[in-house]
């Protein structure tokens, strides 16, 4: 998406997506909504940069599909709402940390870790294969 454009370090976003280490760079306010969890979730950015995180309900904060952990950037994303925080509840091995990727939103440049946990990554869903690392 950016191979060719220099984005002002201002500007830059940079997800890294764990364990595989995949890391995306883009714009702030420049990513395409792809209509998956709220605009510029990690759910949105993962969509938009065919990165698999599995979300069942098609983010719409009704699962706990793609519960994350986040490891870096706390500032720089939204406050869990109500909702979520109700529906995290029901997430697996919840942490301090714990975040489900539909709805937490980027809301400014920076560099940002998420931790997508081993037994929350499926093999196969929606049609979409995982990649997992050597010894993963």
């Amino acid at each position: 998406m950016t191979e060719n454009k220099i984005i002002p370090a201002d500007k830059l976003v940079r997800v890294t997506f764990q364990p595989e280490g995949k890391t995306v760079e883009f714009e702030f306010g420049t990513l395409p909504y792809d209509h998956h969890g709220k605009p510029m979730s990690f759910l949105d950015v993962a969509e938009n940069f065919d990165i698999f995180l599995d979300h069942a309900c098609g983010g719409a904060c009704a699962c706990t599909t793609c519960h994350l952990w986040i490891k870096a950037g706390d500032p720089g994303i939204s406050e869990a709402d109500d909702d979520e925080i109700d529906r995290l509840d029901m997430a697996a091995d919840q942490q301090l940390n714990s975040r489900l990727g539909c709805q937490a939103v980027i809301t400014r440049p920076g560099s940002y870790v998420v931790e997508i946990p081993r037994w929350n990554r499926n093999y196969v869903s929606e049609g979409k294969p995982l990649t997992l690392a050597e010894g993963k």
